[in-house]
């Protein structure tokens, strides 16, 4: 299989810059996978799982929320607002955050706080459902 560059930066520094065969992540119109020849394409990120299938077989999971994807000729570019490896993601944290956010969900002072709420409950499952999959 064909790859291609790929380069993957958020606030909190490069989480990859090598060689792809595909990259799989959620859109805010759906989910999309990208290979090597793709035609040139923008769009900005969703809430969900990203896939990197890397130059020498291995599928590397994440929990990726918002930002950009951006693929040109020369290349695709992620960047996401936050990005963190399965294998990073602190489970323990991850509980508590669903927890706190459910919580405020509760009873919300404002549409406001009740919509962060959600966003923040939805990246924790997200966070919880990613770092299940690295499990036996």
């Amino acid at each position: 299989m064909a790859e291609f560059q790929l380069k993957i930066v958020s606030p909190d520094g490069v989480f990859f810059d090598g060689k792809a065969k595909q990259l799989s992540l959620r859109s805010i119109d759906g989910d999309v996978a990208i290979l090597a020849g793709h035609i040139p394409y923008l769009t900005a990120v969703g809430i969900g799982e990203c896939r990197v299938y890397a130059e020498d077989d291995s599928v590397k999971r994440a929990a990726c929320c918002g930002g950009l994807l951006n693929v040109t000729k020369d290349g695709v570019f992620l960047a996401p607002t936050t990005f963190e490896w399965a294998e990073n993601i602190d489970r323990d944290r991850a509980e508590a955050a669903k927890q706190k956010a459910l919580s405020r969900l509760e009873n919300p002072k404002s549409e406001a706080e009740k919509s962060l709420a959600q966003i923040k409950l939805q990246r924790a499952e997200l966070r919880i459902k990613i770092s299940q999959k690295t499990e036996g």
